[in-house]
C-alpha cells in the first residue's frame, strides 16, 4: 500500500478518535510507515469552522497534533484552485471539492468513505 494519499476530513477525525469506523484498506494505509499521508489545510479549515459554530468538539491542540503525528501538510495552491474550477458539480460541498481537486492536481489517492467521490475521476480507498 506504499504510496501517497490525501486523507478526507471525516477519515482524519476517525483516525484520531474512532479507528473502528475506518475501512480495512484505510487502516492498512495509515499503519504503513512507508506511506505518505497528507492532511489538507482545507480539512483543518473545515474542522475549525465546525468547531467555532458548535457542530463539532475537538481538543484545543488538535490541529498541532495532526502534523505532529506524522501527517504531511498540504497547503492550498493556485494549481488546486485551477483544478477546482474544472470539476463538474456532482458534489456541492466546497471542502470536499477542494480535496478532490488537490488529489487530482497532486496525483494522490484519497482515503475516504464519501460515496460522492466516485462520481469524479478520483482514486478512492476505504
Amino acid at each position: 500500500m506504499t504510496g501517497a494519499y490525501l486523507i478526507d476530513t471525516h477519515a482524519l477525525l476517525w483516525a484520531a478518535h474512532d479507528t473502528a469506523r475506518l475501512g480495512h484498506a484505510a487502516k492498512g494505509v495509515l499503519a504503513d510507515p512507508e506511506t505518505r499521508v497528507y492532511a489538507s489545510i482545507a480539512s483543518l479549515w473545515e474542522l475549525a469552522i465546525k468547531a467555532s459554530i458548535g457542530k463539532l468538539e475537538i481538543p484545543e491542540d488538535f490541529f498541532q497534533r495532526v502534523y505532529a503525528s506524522g501527517y504531511l501538510k498540504l497547503p492550498i495552491e493556485v494549481e488546486h484552485l485551477d483544478q477546482f474550477r474544472k470539476l463538474p458539480l456532482h458534489h456541492r460541498d466546497p471542502f470536499d471539492r477542494l480535496l478532490l481537486a488537490q488529489a487530482q492536481a497532486e496525483g494522490l489517492r484519497i482515503i475516504s468513505d464519501d460515496g460522492m467521490f466516485s462520481r469524479y475521476a478520483a482514486d478512492v480507498i476505504w
